[in-house]
């Protein structure tokens, strides 16, 4: 069992770590044309994708939980039919998101507080990147399926494949052909299109034999389409409730000061950093899980499930030492801003306590998606933001920023205490549905 949780997690992990460096790349290629404008362009573009495309992470989820089942039970043309709504969902929604530019950038940028210069060069690169929307959806259809089906390799070499060319087009689009912020956004869009082309070609050659055309009449048909919308519609509303926590505390950061507001998201890295390992565990549990529900085995399920919590709880110890003795370390690779440093050392130990609070709740999420137990996780979701908002409130006014991080922690653990609470209800039915 440890063996088949690596061999899904590592490369997940892989995966996760990718996924940040398109942005950094971005970023980084901007940064040598001597303008801070195009620095912020890119930002600003890139953060407004990161909500979109987050907003719609259901197309990976959902399509990861139900194939992984569909797995299990060795109905293999149901995955298939699976994969086919997944993206005929992600590319209508993408072909919307084209045809709504106009108004989508209307309604972004009007939330946007920043200069015209960046502004302008920000509209330049949402105008370019918006185009990959279909890609981009589409090919969270595909990863899904990928996991859902136990391979877990095929979303790491798309990733890996993604940053060489977007590399590779960003730079000599930016620095031959001289396209500055548009030669970046070109880049990013090739890339786009490129690990879609790839996801198809590894779909075509590895799993052809399974069909595509006679399964799509009968992958549409209502009573399927229901399923599919109700437990991504629940992961949907998830997935909002997790922005609203994230954008709130950025902003709230950002009221307080240009000092609390730097101190806020460079310790909010270490926490990322946390996420992408633990993530990859979420990933093996969701395609463990499936399959497990589907074949209706119930003993390796339960095993499953603690062999995931003794691997949650020694990665947490591990990054609560390495922290406590390399954090500081760590954020002087990230700045050298010597107010920014000493201003992170009255918040540095909510840090020291995040792995420990928080990674039963990104092992659970893994767990229920893979179950689709989607609707408790919605319900978690929501006490659980509820509650972040309720304590900042509460406690702002006497401890300020420490009021923000509290409720940051509160919010993480009891996403876990409360998927905890409903685990064994959550899973005893989904396995009962599948006997039944």
């Amino acid at each position: 069992m440890n063996k088949k949780i690596l061999q899904l997690a590592i490369p997940s992990i892989i995966s996760n770590i990718t996924v940040p460096l398109l942005g950094l790349i971005d970023v980084a290629i901007v940064g040598h044309l001597g303008s801070a404008a195009y620095i912020g362009a890119v930002a600003v573009g890139g953060m407004l994708f990161n909500i979109l495309y987050w907003s719609f992470g259901f197309l990976r989820m959902g399509t990861s939980g139900m194939t992984s089942q569909a797995y299990g039970k060795r109905h293999l043309d149901e995955a298939v039919r699976m994969l086919i709504r997944s993206l005929s969902t992600g590319v209508f929604i993408g072909l919307l998101f084209v045809l709504l530019q106009v108004p989508l950038q209307m309604v972004a940028f009007h939330f946007i507080d920043a200069s015209p210069q960046v502004t302008t060069f920000a509209i330049v690169y949402f105008r370019i990147c918006i185009w990959g929307a279909p890609a981009v959806l589409a090919l969270y259809g595909f990863m899904g399926w990928f996991i859902g089906m136990q391979n877990s390799r095929f979303p790491m070499y798309i990733s890996i494949a993604q940053n060489v060319v977007n590399i590779l087009c960003s730079l000599f689009l930016v620095f031959v052909l001289h396209l500055d912020v548009a030669g970046v956004a070109l880049g990013t869009l090739i890339a786009q299109y490129g690990g879609l082309l790839m996801a198809v070609l590894l779909w075509m050659k590895y799993y052809s034999r399974l069909g595509l055309k006679n399964h799509l009449k009968n992958s549409l048909q209502i009573r399927a389409m229901r399923r599919f919308f109700s437990v991504n519609s629940d992961i949907f509303l998830r997935t909002l409730c997790l922005v609203a926590v994230t954008v709130f505390f950025t902003s709230s950061g950002a009221k307080q000061g240009d000092v609390i507001l730097a101190v806020n998201v460079l310790l909010m890295q270490l926490f990322t950093l946390f996420s992408y390992i633990m993530d990859g565990f979420a990933y093996a549990g969701e395609a463990l899980t499936g399959r497990y529900v589907g074949a209706a085995d119930k003993r390796s399920l339960h095993r499953l499930v603690r062999l995931l919590f003794l691997w949650g709880g020694i990665l947490s110890l591990i990054f609560t030492l390495l922290y406590a003795v390399g954090g500081n370390s760590f954020l002087r690779l990230l700045t050298n801003d010597t107010d920014v440093m000493i201003a992170s050392q009255t918040y540095f130990y909510w840090v020291l306590a995040i792995p420990l609070a928080g990674f039963a709740a990104f092992l659970w999420d893994g767990v229920f998606i893979g179950a689709t137990a989607t609707r408790y996780m919605l319900f978690s979701m929501i006490i659980a933001s509820a509650s972040f908002f309720v304590v900042y409130f509460v406690f702002y006014d006497r401890w300020g920023n420490h009021a923000l991080w509290a409720a940051f922690l509160v919010y993480l653990s009891l996403r876990g205490i409360m998927q905890t609470c409903l685990s064994r209800s959550a899973l005893k039915s989904k396995i009962k549905a599948v006997d039944s």
